[in-house]
């Protein structure tokens, strides 16, 4: 069972999309990946629904990968005394720690002290997801007296944003440790780490996962793309959040943001996913927008590895039918003889190190002998990655002998995973590459395939190898 494409789904789990029937539906329509978001449901919410896919995945014989979403320091006013209240442009306003009072017309608590910390005289505030914006007038260690810019209604708890200004606080709160710890005791593959401000905070938390999954940098601060280059030297992977992203900035400048941060990636060969609002009409109607397909398109022709639906598969109506059409979407995009010229177009050049030698030449020997399929023999799923960074025309098999490494696979572009037993030998290694194509539909008889390696087997971040061999005499390679 592989698809008909490179790029991979992402679908996030939730209360339209608890059961088995759905999990199954929504992995058989196209999802590759689930996320189980740890802003909302319990500890056992989230269990229950990893058990599932886990049975989905023993009886499909295919690895399915599961992100773990953290849900990072959310910002917050406190409440009202009577109710929402309305802000009017020109009128004064402040935010205050003090708790014990709850808000009326002209002030309300604040109580997070790291922002009043951060400020500075001018500063913007922004409430309810960008709607209301504060500028700061005046300021103190636990006060605020500001101007409205932009009015409209303000009800209690709203999230609260300060774009241009890196907070002193952690990505991880106390909830994000506890729930990470409880993600990786299930076994989840990836975690995703919200609030990402500075490379430190990837540093933080890939020194409590201790490589047992593999991490995500979400972009959602302006602050981390001022850091985007020392924060992709840190991460695995990256998913674009451009919801929260756009409300910290300019809407118009989060397109050239997202076009950055792929090619950013595709250059590194890290994953890169991109995510928020991709289908989010189909969360109340059966079809999206063309707007939105043509947003999903051009992630497509960009080379992203991965888009995601958020509440299109966790709370919408018609979840299974949103995958669908996602998977048609990526399908259609990639059958575009275009697809590829942009593609090909858009490939950076390999570093000078040798596992980017060995993938910059394996995609010259698929183009030039047209082999059906390439192979990738990978313990740490390192040589998978170096063959997906080039993009190949040719399927890419991500042969391993370990079931993490194959779910980890699941997110990366163009990789079809296959469990493989512990290889002893090169010889040995092309005739299960062999045997794995022909199984997985992907050549035939008389074909040819390409496999690269490294060597001595089982030692990560060693690809060396590049094997060519013909598929001959019923499944043992020549």
């Amino acid at each position: 069972m592989h698809r008909n494409r490179n790029a991979k789904i992402v679908a996030t789990l939730g209360p339209a999309s608890a059961d088995r029937e759905t999990i199954e539906a929504l992995f058989r329509a196209g999802a590759d990946v689930f996320r189980l978001n740890f802003s909302h449901g319990t500890h056992e919410d989230h269990r229950r629904r990893l058990d599932l896919i886990r049975a989905i995945e023993r009886d499909t014989g295919r690895p399915i990968g599961v992100l773990l979403d953290l849900q990072g320091p959310k910002l917050r006013i406190g409440t009202f005394a009577q109710g929402p209240i309305e802000l009017v442009a020109g009128a004064n306003f402040r935010l205050d720690l003090d708790h014990e009072q709850p808000g009326d017309p002209y002030r309300v608590p604040l109580p997070h002290p790291e922002i009043f910390a951060a400020l500075a005289e001018g500063a913007d505030l922004l409430l309810d997801d960008g709607r209301l914006r504060l500028r700061v007038e005046r300021f103190g260690v636990d006060y605020a007296e500001t101007r409205v810019i932009t009015g409209g209604p303000l009800s209690d708890r709203k999230g609260v944003n300060v774009p241009g200004v890196v907070l002193p606080l952690s990505a991880l709160t106390e909830k994000d440790r506890k729930d990470l710890n409880y993600g990786l005791t299930l076994g989840v593959d990836w975690v995703a780490l919200s609030f990402v401000q500075r490379p430190e905070d990837i540093v933080e938390i890939k020194g409590l996962v201790q490589d047992r999954a593999g991490i995500v940098a979400k972009l959602e601060k302006p602050s981390a793309i001022h850091k985007l280059d020392e924060i992709l030297a840190e991460t695995d992977a990256v998913m674009v959040a451009r919801g929260d992203l756009g409300v910290e900035m300019p809407a118009e400048q989060v397109p050239s943001i997202q076009k950055r941060i792929v090619r950013s990636c595709r250059r590194l060969g890290k994953p890169v996913i991109i995510a928020t609002q991709m289908l989010d009409s189909m969360i109340a109607a059966p079809v999206p927008t063309r707007a939105e397909a043509s947003d999903v398109a051009t992630a497509i022709y960009d080379g992203a590895d991965a888009v995601m639906l958020s509440a299109e598969s966790a709370a919408g109506k018609y979840p299974v039918d949103a995958v669908k059409m996602m998977n048609r979407i990526i399908t259609q995009t990639e059958a575009d003889p275009y697809y590829r010229e942009v593609i090909d177009a858009s490939r950076t050049p390999p570093r000078a190190e040798m596992a980017d030698a060995i993938g910059d030449a394996m995609r010259r020997v698929a183009d030039l002998l047209q082999v059906a399929v390439t192979v990738a023999h990978t313990r740490s799923g390192f040589s998978a990655l170096r063959m997906a960074r080039e993009r190949p025309k040719a399927p890419i098999i991500g042969m391993t002998p370990r079931l993490a490494t194959a779910r980890r696979l699941a997110l990366v572009w163009g990789v079809h995973a296959v469990l493989t037993h512990k290889i002893a030998d090169v010889l040995e290694m092309t005739e299960f590459a062999g045997q794995a194509a022909l199984k997985e539909g992907f050549a035939q008889t008389g074909q040819t395939i390409v496999i690269s390696a490294g060597m001595p087997f089982g030692t990560p971040g060693t690809t060396n190898l590049l094997r060519i061999a013909r598929i001959d005499r019923g499944s043992v390679p020549s």
